[in-house]
């Protein structure tokens, strides 16, 4: 789950495990996160929900970014 620490409004990834495993919830940064075996699907989850919060905004490699894409001569 993705949690907010209301003492300085820092973002990080709270790790539930399954009670039958008897393991502790921890706090998780996200960048150590998402560096940590990357494939699973909480680290799928975790960039869609990144990637609709900048829905909207071009991709470096998009040509119509002017941000970001080349300069055209015409």
């Amino acid at each position: 789950m993705l949690a907010r620490d209301p003492a300085n409004d820092a973002a990080f990834v709270l790790h539930e495990p399954n009670a039958s495993s008897g393991g502790q919830p921890s706090r998780i940064e996200i960048g150590a996160f998402l560096r940590a075996d990357a494939n699973g699907p909480e680290h799928q989850a975790l960039l869609r929900l990144i990637g609709s919060l900048v829905e909207g905004f071009a991709s470096p490699d998009d040509e119509r970014s002017s941000a970001f894409g080349s300069a055209q001569s015409t």
